[in-house]
């Protein structure tokens, strides 16, 4: 099999055409010089020595080696070796509030928007441990139950926004037992749950949902991301804000005083969050002191570099470019000239 193994780099085959454009326009400018300097008829004589043709294959040959060096940098990699390995880690589920008051902008760029930031970077920093993601507003729904495949959590993690729950609310009893429902008990992993919202508005028996995870031995943290003197919901589009019925601005408030009932009866911690601070990084910190259990096999695929394959050739093509003037040679003249 073959693969990148740092595929970022290959966004710089996109500007490689403007390469092309620079050399047709210096051509182009050093003719139109050339034809200011002396009468067309005269170039044969004044200009003898030069070569257009040399000139076109050095910066071919210049050309190809700069892709060949693109190439290598994105790290080529075949792998044809089979290897099992055991899988240990913990399993952590967040629970992610999606209710049109996270769009709350008193943490920057909104409430939101900074949860599923901090999600992406925790997702970055894993290794072997199962993530899943619940998004819960009026009631809750699995966006990606646990794995390890983290590049598939990423992309489901950005279709999220508060509009992915139609119904209004803030169930978090509902996402904390669907939370409890969805962990894989037959894999004696230790098990968290990090549930991230401002509180407000909540629905149902949380003291239920919690007492059954404390039965499973399950920690549960809280991030509370708003501000407790509360901030306006904007409305899309727009640049008004969410009003009640007597046309009045709704304000948003962080009930942090549930949160940290939440995680106290949870056995875990409450943390209030800030626009410069990665909450999740601690909570995971914490997490990771917990002696990591094998929950199962998984075959993987021993990839080897390849880039010196490709970087070799590049560095021979740049001494051949640096070796090559843009003289007339009879090899040339004898290739190319007489089809000029």
């Amino acid at each position: 099999m073959f693969r990148f193994g740092h595929t970022e780099y290959l966004l710089i085959i996109y500007f490689l055409p403007v390469l092309i454009l620079l050399f047709w326009y210096f051509l182009r400018l050093q003719k139109q010089k050339m034809s200011v300097f002396a009468n067309s008829n005269l170039h044969s004589i004044v200009f003898s020595k030069f070569s257009s043709t040399k000139a076109i294959v050095k910066f071919a040959i210049f050309f190809v080696a700069v892709i060949l060096i693109v190439l290598s940098l994105c790290s080529p990699q075949i792998g044809d070796k089979l290897t099992e390995v055991k899988q240990t880690g913990i399993d952590v589920f967040i629970l992610l509030d999606v209710s049109k008051s996270m769009k709350a902008t008193d943490i920057q760029p909104n409430r939101l928007d900074k949860a599923k930031f901090d999600i992406y970077r925790l997702i970055q920093t894993l290794k072997g441990d199962r993530i899943g993601l619940i998004i819960f507003s009026g009631q809750p729904y699995v966006q990606f139950p646990l794995t390890t495949d983290y590049s598939a959590a990423n992309l489901f993690l950005n279709a999220v926004d508060e509009n992915s729950v139609p119904q209004q609310g803030t169930a978090i009893a509902d996402a904390i037992k669907m939370a409890l429902s969805s962990f894989k008990y037959e894999a004696k992993t230790q098990k968290a749950i990090i549930i991230i919202t401002d509180g407000e508005d909540h629905e149902g028996d949380i003291d239920a949902a919690l007492e059954e995870a404390n039965k499973n031995n399950i920690k549960v943290f809280t991030i509370g991301l708003g501000s407790p003197s509360g901030s306006p919901i904007p409305i899309n589009q727009s640049n008004d804000f969410k009003r009640d019925k007597d046309g009045n601005i709704v304000i948003t408030k962080l009930n942090e005083d549930l949160l940290k009932e939440i995680a106290t009866k949870g056995n875990g911690k409450y943390f209030l969050g800030a626009s410069n601070r990665d909450d999740l990084e601690q909570i995971y910190s914490e997490l990771a002191k917990i002696e990591k259990t094998e929950y199962g096999m998984t075959k993987v695929i021993d990839y080897e570099d390849k880039y010196f394959y490709l970087l070799i050739p590049a560095l021979l093509l740049l001494i051949l470019e640096g070796l090559m003037t843009n003289s007339k040679s009879k090899f040339f003249e004898k290739l190319f000239e007489k089809r000029q």
